[in-house]
């Protein structure tokens, strides 16, 4: 509608019109209503097309025939500016025809300039249609705008978004679903449209329940609905879904879902994985407390069998010689010779109980001498012959790196000892330019692929736990012709430093 004015409503009338008199004689009509006009009154074809992209006009008024032009040339106009306004004819004579002609053409109306009374509510009537179709395609086109940021946000969400219904008999139907949904259901959105059941069909059995019992629970309470669960593709795939959504009531009072669907397997394996790894921890935290009480209890046997078996012996010895001050000189020399080896023997041992606690060699010599140190007692000890090939006997680690690698070097020993049944070991120690390698291999019956995975491979598993901690990298595999390879790699950046951190203190 027009603006309203002190004076009354405003009016923008455009007159097509050669007469000056009937001009003034649609003016003063309007003006008698109360109207307050802007009014320009043209002729012309020219005049018409340059005053029509002048401005917004709220009514055209035309007489049907000027010289040279016409209103039906005028709705010519009009149309080719492709401009919404109303078109009203007011002519002396006109014919049916040719009304009905002007009507077709786009006139909204036609009146005789002897009959003037219909021409204000003809007015008033179409210039209140033009706003009901300017506003209609305002919302039209807000509408429009609408779909398209939506369709733009549903393209972009690696999610499938969903209006889902629940009917009374419990089958699901979808009346609306993104593209997404072919990449996570291995369907297209028409076809989950057309056939709601086909999700349902997806679902694992023991999942199946759940999901009723959810949909169930958020159509009675009003709550959102937040599932997950598994599906299983055509293609045979198994996925973890995220179904999330607010629930409304449509007009028959059912529930409605609109919501999305989310694809969370990586998040469910990551989560198995952390949990499966929070188990093996905890696993091999139990084993090496064992062991350790393990390893107390042999160093304590060690203690109080051998080295105080030969110290009682050495008390007994000296308790005897005291006795016999006055013996012959050889008996009282054999009896120091005896004393000699007890000692000898009981250094012996305290010096192994102290290397296998905390080898001085390490600290005193290197990581190369205490490898080549450890493997010489291995191969006494057990027969298994040992080669060491350290070809950089310079190697200097930090102290907290070279622990490491000596216990995952005395780790790798015992397990060929228990497990390898093997003749020959080849150790390696070399720099590889960005790191340290430790290369362990035998000739023994080999490592399965199914060993790494046994629940109880804790020497295995305490070895990677060790190098990751380190920043390392740890291999087991199969060597040629047969027997087991172990390799660890420690990066050399980060343990130069730590080096050079070491000589700045010093």
């Amino acid at each position: 509608m027009p603006a309203e004015s002190p004076r009354g409503p405003r009016l923008c009338v455009l007159l097509i019109e050669d007469s000056e008199d009937d001009a003034l004689l649609l003016v003063h009509r309007f003006r008698s209503s109360g109207y307050t006009l802007d009014v320009l009154r043209v002729d012309t074809p020219d005049q018409t097309e340059a005053a029509l992209r002048s401005r917004n006009w709220d009514v055209v008024i035309s007489d049907h025939d000027l010289p040279g032009f016409s209103a039906i040339s005028a709705l010519g106009i009009i149309k080719q500016l492709e401009l919404d306004v109303p078109f009203i004819i007011v002519s002396g004579v006109i014919r049916e025809e040719t009304a009905i002609t002007a009507m077709r053409a786009g006139a909204h109306d036609y009146l005789s300039k002897n009959q003037l009374e219909r021409l204000i509510p003809a007015v008033e009537r179409e210039v209140r249609e033009a706003e009901n179709r300017r506003q209609s395609r305002q919302a039209l086109a807000a509408q429009h705008e609408a779909d398209a940021r939506f369709q733009a946000v549903a393209a972009s969400t690696p999610g499938v978004i969903f209006q889902m219904t629940r009917h009374a008999s419990g089958q699901l139907s979808f009346a609306y679903a993104s593209d997404a949904t072919d990449m996570l259901l291995g369907v297209s959105a028409q076809q989950l449209c057309e056939d709601g059941a086909h999700f349902s069909r997806m679902l694992l059995p023991d999942d199946h329940q759940a999901l009723d019992d959810a949909l169930a629970s958020s159509a009675s309470t009003g709550g959102r609905l937040n599932w997950e669960g598994r599906i299983q593709t055509g293609a045979g795939d198994t996925k973890w879904i995220n179904v999330r959504g607010s629930v409304r009531r449509g007009p028959m009072h059912e529930a409605i879902w609109e919501g999305v669907m989310w694809n969370i397997t990586h998040s469910k394996q990551t989560e198995a994985e952390l949990r499966a790894s929070q188990d093996h921890l905890k696993a091999l935290s139990n084993h090496l407390q064992h062991a350790k009480e393990e390893e107390r209890e042999r160093i304590a046997r060690d203690v109080h069998d051998v080295l105080g078996g030969h110290l009682v012996a050495l008390k007994f010895s000296a308790s005897l010689m005291a006795s016999r001050l006055d013996a012959p000189a050889e008996q009282r020399l054999a009896q120091v010779t005896s004393i000699e080896a007890l000692i000898d023997e009981a250094i012996d041992t305290v010096s192994r109980v102290t290397r296998e606690l905390r080898p001085g060699i390490l600290k005193d010599f290197g990581l190369a001498a205490a490898i080549e140190s450890h493997a010489e007692d291995f191969s006494k000890r057990t027969g298994i012959h040992c080669h060491v090939l350290c070809a950089d006997d310079d190697i200097e680690l930090p102290e907290a790196e070279s622990i490491a690698l000596f216990r995952i070097f005395q780790e790798s020993l015992t397990n060929v000892s228990k497990h390898a049944k093997a003749e020959h070991v080849e150790i390696r120690l070399v720099h590889t330019g960005d790191g340290v390698s430790l290369e362990v291999g035998d000739d023994g019956i080999g490592l399965a692929d199914t060993d790494l995975a046994k629940p109880h491979s804790f020497g295995l598993r305490g070895v990677r736990e060790r190098v990751t901690s380190l920043g390392g990298c740890v291999d087991f595999s199969r060597r040629m012709p047969k027997g087991t390879r172990l390799q660890v790699v420690l990066p050399l950046s980060d343990m130069s430093t730590a080096s050079s951190d070491q000589e700045l203190s010093s």
